[in-house]
């Protein structure tokens, strides 16, 4: 599929080239291109009935389905921005994301229709509440709103500034960080990297990763513009991905390395026929060089790992099928090159460029660099400077211009592909009354890459027990954030200006491990 300048030509043009061809298939229901072009104007439609006016930011709360896609394409062509909201995340902090982006209307799964009653007062800016599935007694139907809407395309102008979505990325400060991603970024994201994922018309897809994430929702709509087939499953089951490659002859896919790991741990892959893949993609976390050459046994096809962040709309390195030599342990520790059109800069202290081999802090430049940070202007100029945007990430490019990781400059703890900053973690274990000192650190761990482990210090007195502090960080923060494990000590080793060296408490449990990020 040639270029195109806005996310909204993508069904415009599959429709009238191959109109018949199934887009999206969710568990018995294929909608076609041009199906999925004529609910996209019914959406987009609705919303400029709603009174949303361009750029209006449009929220999403459910997990994923096929109308999902219907919601995205009718954003894309009322020229609204998606805010699809993390699912997995307590009532206030999703009730901060509505609010911090100005959501007008708000399309929830029937999963959550009773956190959304919990937070309606504090969303004074929602108008309207749609039931994206299920029945709600005081929210009316996605499917009856869509469908008395108009099929007749709106045609709205479009520019390449424009934000096509914004994805909410975690904070240092805690509070989560709207990454404006425009029509310019994604355009030049699609036809960059769909050749090199192996994507074409009719070839099958699966999308597995969540659609609040750059991995779910950025890889579905390099499907849709590659004119593939996608299967879409509902959340991570790993029996059903290995159902969906046997029966549906699943071609591609994008998975992070816990959930290769769980399908490597399923028995049932002994039995599935895997013989249809033709590349697996894998990144957003650490993946043990061990459970890489298990997979490189397994799966008969050429693995690509890719490195990028929300904020550089996805991937900007790969690591091609060519480099995953099983016996060459050093390049398998790699995140690739730039891809095209990407520079990449390593940033020493001093600000200037390091050498070959250096480690420094890792700066991208290129198309796909987000618009900025909604509302955020001094947090945009901190990322973004003189056109580079410097990714908190720590590594080195060797001779030969690959990219190694080699720690984060910002304490982020990357756990089953979700990113968990400490701040957040900590501020909510702060408020403990027996809490003297609190540092979060990310631990090894053989399922999730890395765990959540908190560090404590206790008022003098005062009793308490992980299990405590656990149970009262739940009220606060989503589940996948919780500490997993407690240590209690006298106190954290600090620097001489006070701040905590996590690098100390993390060292014991990472000897003779690789830590890293994808």
């Amino acid at each position: 599929m040639s270029s195109i300048s806005a996310v909204a030509d993508i069904v415009r043009r599959h429709a009238a080239e191959r109109l018949d061809l199934a887009a999206v298939v969710f568990e018995d229901r294929v909608t076609t291109y041009r199906a999925l072009d004529r609910h996209a104007s019914q959406v987009a439609n609705g919303l400029i009935a709603a009174g949303l006016k361009p750029q209006a930011r449009v929220a999403h709360l459910d997990k994923s389905n096929d109308v999902f896609f219907d919601l995205l394409m009718g954003c894309a062509k009322a020229n609204c921005a998606m805010v699809s909201v993390n699912w997995r995340l307590a009532a206030p902090e999703i009730a901060h994301i509505v609010n911090d982006a100005g959501a007008e209307i708000l399309f929830v799964g029937e999963d959550y229709f009773e956190i959304v009653e919990k937070i309606r007062a504090q969303l004074p800016l929602v108008r309207e509440i749609v039931a994206f599935s299920g029945a709600h007694p005081a929210f009316e139907s996605f499917e009856r709103w869509r469908d008395r809407q108009s099929t007749t395309d709106p045609m709205l102008p479009i520019a390449p500034d424009d934000v096509a979505v914004q994805f909410y990325t975690s904070g240092t400060t805690g509070l989560p960080k709207g990454a404006q991603l425009t029509n310019a970024n994604l355009c030049r994201m699609l036809p960059t990297w769909t050749p090199t994922w192996r994507m074409g018309p009719g070839v099958a897809n699966i999308v597995v990763l969540p659609m609040f994430h750059i991995g779910g929702a950025g890889w579905a709509l390099a499907g849709l513009f590659a004119g593939c087939t996608n299967h879409v499953t509902r959340e991570v089951v790993p029996l059903q991905i290995l159902r969906l490659i046997h029966e549906r002859r699943i071609e591609v896919m994008l998975l992070v390395p816990a959930i290769i790991l769980f399908l490597l741990q399923t028995p049932q892959i002994a039995d599935t026929d895997l013989s249809s893949l033709k590349i697996i993609v894998y990144g957003a976390a650490p993946i043990p060089a061990d459970l890489l050459r298990q997979a490189l046994k397994v799966f008969p096809c050429g693995f690509q790992q890719v490195y990028g962040l929300t904020e550089t709309t996805g991937a900007i390195t790969l690591l091609p099928p060519s480099d995953h030599d099983p016996d060459d342990p050093k390049r398998l520790l790699s995140c690739g090159y730039a891809a095209e059109g990407v520079e990449l800069r390593i940033v020493g202290e001093d600000g200037t460029d390091c050498a070959p081999n250096a480690v420094g802090e890792i700066a991208a430049r290129g198309p796909q660099i987000m618009k900025g940070y909604w509302n955020l202007p001094e947090a945009t100029a901190r990322a973004m400077r003189d056109g580079w945007f410097f990714t908190g990430d720590a590594g080195y490019l060797d001779d030969k211009g690959y990219l190694y990781i080699y720690d984060r400059v910002k304490d982020m703890i990357v756990s089953g592909g979700e990113n968990i900053y400490p701040a957040e973690v900590e501020s909510a274990l702060f408020g403990h009354p027996a809490i003297a000192d609190v540092a979060v650190i990310g631990v090894p761990d053989d399922r999730w890459g890395e765990a959540v482990k908190a560090v404590v210090v206790r008022k003098p007195g005062a009793d308490l027990n992980p299990a405590e502090l656990i149970a009262w960080a739940r009220e606060r923060i989503a589940g996948y954030k919780l500490p997993k494990t407690v240590d209690f000590v006298d106190a954290l080793p600090r620097n001489p200006t006070g701040k905590i060296l996590k690098r100390e408490l993390r060292e014991p449990y990472w000897t003779g491990k690789e830590r890293r990020v994808n």
